[in-house]
């Protein structure tokens, strides 16, 4: 019998609104020229993705081209391409490279009033066109582990419904720790996201789905939680590139404590735009799929200095 294959660690960060084109543009190539040096990264067994503003995204694209780092879009139409001003669709994001979608975020859904309708149905354009939706929740106030566990399920069942089959990153936020001095405790993480990846598995239409934490993310986190989480997403904390470095080491040697993922069919970065293919979408070609039968191996859990604030 084969040994099951570990999944990829997910590392994510999103430039939100903050950088001006040309700071996002520096930063794309510093950590571009960082990145080609991991070993985990090109191989595989860790994976990256930025998601910058939609007028950054080209910048970011170019700066990435050829290396294994996945392009994202911080948002994503609900509607077809057609009379929606002021309107970006999934299809014009699949078309130039976009691979991965933030979708739900807290601020969106405060700011903007967005509602888990609103959220099923961004969701289920980017899976008709092959991007991969990172589906932000997360509990608002704070309370026990179980209650938050259980209303981020509801809020994912809310997510998630009438969407197409297809993986979805689920970027575990609890909005009270959003922008706060440190993450929050580990072991209610660790409770919500197993919760989270239980429900995912036991859905085969999200077969290679993932699920990771985010709110005030930093180095120690990802190895105290262990196999709790597939990765993290990350905020202010990656604008340094030296710290978004910290913490991809921290996933590499993570990686390297458990058996790789299968290798890749090529050794040569394909093109972005071609790895979602439109008219083949439904759960294949995402570019944050897991390859089959990742799950259930322990990176295991180390104690740590606590999560620098993100």
């Amino acid at each position: 019998m084969s040994t099951p294959q570990a999944a990829p660690i997910t590392v994510g960060v999103s430039l939100k609104a903050y950088f001006t084109h040309a700071r996002a543009t520096s930063w794309f190539g510093d950590v571009a020229a960082r990145v080609a040096a991991l070993p985990a990264i090109a191989d595989g067994r860790v994976r990256l993705f930025v998601i910058p503003s939609y007028l950054q995204i080209p910048a970011a694209l170019a700066a990435f081209g050829g290396t294994p780092v996945l392009v994202g879009a911080q948002d994503v139409s609900a509607h077809p391409p057609g009379a929606f001003t002021g309107e970006v669709t999934a299809a014009e994001l699949a078309e130039v490279g976009v691979q991965v979608a933030e979708i739900g975020h807290a601020e969106r859904r405060r700011l903007f009033g967005e509602t888990d309708a609103d959220t099923a149905a961004k969701a289920a354009a980017a899976l008709s066109e092959g991007i991969t939706p990172v589906l932000c929740i997360g509990e608002e106030s704070r309370m026990d582990a179980a209650a938050a566990a259980r209303a981020n399920l509801r809020q994912l069942r809310a997510d998630l419904d009438g969407t197409p089959a297809g993986p979805v990153v689920v970027a575990y936020e609890p909005v009270w720790a959003i922008g706060a001095a440190e993450a929050a405790p580990d072991g209610h993480i660790s409770v919500v996201t197993r919760a989270l990846r239980a429900a995912l598995e036991a859905d085969p239409a999200r077969d290679g789905s993932a699920v990771i934490y985010g709110g005030s993310a930093g180095p120690g986190l990802l190895t105290r939680l262990g196999d709790a989480v597939d990765g993290l997403f990350l905020g202010r904390f990656a604008h340094d590139p030296d710290a978004l470095v910290a913490v991809l080491d921290e996933a590499s040697a993570l990686a390297a404590r458990t058996p790789t993922a299968p290798a890749p069919a090529t050794t040569t970065a394909p093109a972005p735009a071609k790895l979602h293919p439109r008219g083949e979408t439904l759960g294949k070609a995402h570019g944050l799929a897991h390859p089959p039968q990742s799950r259930g191996v322990e990176r295991g859990v180390e104690g740590g200095a606590a999560g620098g604030a993100a």
